[in-house]
């Protein structure tokens, strides 16, 4: 979910005009629909990550900041995930998968150490590769967060 993030935005300004957000949040849409309608190619749709209405092979780029956190919100213990938390990231990464081209690179950027996240994205059943990157400032006192790249139909 893009929520009322600048990102999109951030990204029509640097140059990428074809840019899709989604949301479950109709409220939240509509106001990013009424906040970026100067911007033609963005477009906003409310959708569940779920269950995509986009046909398969759509696009050449997936972006996720933090979505796929949500879906880990509730699990106590990060090397013990529940079926249930297990089993909706492997529905939302496959319909990632679905959606992307051959060759289509998935990104995501998660506070999430490789050593949680990773067995979630490393799957055969997915078709793609898989790198990441720690990113922060290097100053002790901050937080890391992760840049992870999957791309479509690499080993």
């Amino acid at each position: 979910g893009c929520g009322n993030s600048a990102l999109s935005h951030d990204l029509h300004e640097l140059g990428y005009t074809d840019v899709t957000s989604i949301d479950f949040s109709p409220a939240c849409i509509a106001a990013m629909r009424a906040r970026y309608a100067h911007c033609p190619g963005l477009r906003w749709a409310v959708m569940d990550i779920r269950a995509l209405a986009f046909p398969d092979a759509t696009f050449d780029v997936v972006l996720e900041k933090g979505t796929l956190d949500v879906l880990m919100v509730e699990e106590t213990d990060p090397w013990d995930v529940s079926p249930q938390a297990a089993a909706a990231m492997h529905r939302v990464l496959a319909e990632v998968s679905r959606v992307l081209r051959p060759r289509g690179c998935f990104i995501s950027i998660t506070f999430a150490q490789p050593h949680f996240r990773k067995p979630h994205y490393a799957q055969e059943a997915f078709g793609w590769s898989l790198r990441h990157a720690a990113c922060g400032d290097g100053d002790a006192s901050t937080f890391h967060y992760f840049l992870y790249v999957m791309r479509k139909g690499q080993p």
